[in-house]
């Protein structure tokens, strides 16, 4: 079962001039499917018709209410019970980037090196901030896939949010667990450099994360912004 699911709009959504997003359910039976769909339907939905200015302020408050969205539902079915997803949103607006994140799904920036943008919200990182165990160890971990906050697991949800400057050439890559338990960030970009087709890129991660195991669906979005071009896998 595919429990990733994705949005790309290149073009203006509500006030926001274009807009992508990632998440990553969890829960039983249908529950992790049903959870990150109803999502990004819920934030997609509250962005088109928000009538605020400012992307931080926009994104705040449709996942906000998507967390509230998938509480209730949650409420009425019983296969929906205990169900959350993660969720990654970014927004371009001339050359800055917005990002929001709840949960492990990452956005990085490849560009003259390779940043992890967004602060995985999980229990080895945790670990890993304390210095108790290193970003090898946490990759391997029992316990990687315990994360400490969800849309969806919480009434108050909190939301990360980060602002950068972007350069010609830079490309963005959003992601699920899927490809980043399977392989180190160094051999990401890596591929990116070497693949100036994206299309070409992505194949060669799906392939690569599936040769080291694939143990989890592997969703990904690359978008060079200057160039206006985006692909999804």
């Amino acid at each position: 079962m595919n429990q990733d699911y994705v949005y790309t709009s290149e073009t203006p959504v509500g006030n926001l001039p274009n807009l992508f997003i990632l998440a990553d359910g969890m829960g039983g039976h249908n529950a992790g499917d049903y959870a990150s769909r109803y999502t990004v339907e819920m934030i997609v939905d509250f962005v088109r018709n928000s009538s605020g200015t400012s992307p931080i302020t926009i994104i705040r408050e449709a996942i906000q209410q998507a967390n509230q969205a998938v509480m209730e539902k949650a409420q009425t079915d019983i296969d929906l019970e205990g169900m959350g997803t993660t969720v990654v949103v970014a927004t371009v607006q001339g050359q800055e980037l917005c990002v929001a994140n709840v949960g492990d799904s990452r956005l990085y920036l490849a560009g003259q090196d390779f940043r992890q943008i967004t602060k995985d919200h999980s229990y080895v990182q945790e670990m890993v901030r304390r210095g108790e165990i290193s970003k090898e160890v946490a990759r391997i971990h029992p316990d990687r896939n315990i994360i400490t906050r969800a849309v969806g697991g919480w009434k108050e949800i909190e939301v990360d949010f980060f602002e950068l400057d972007l350069k010609e050439g830079d490309r963005i890559l959003i992601c699920s667990d899927g490809l980043t338990d399977m392989l180190e960030d160094q051999e990401i970009f890596e591929i990116i450099q070497e693949q100036q087709d994206m299309t070409e890129a992505l194949d060669l991660l799906i392939e690569r994360a599936n040769e080291y195991g694939g143990n989890d669906n592997i969703t990904i979005i690359l978008t060079e912004p200057f160039s206006g071009e985006v692909k999804i896998c």
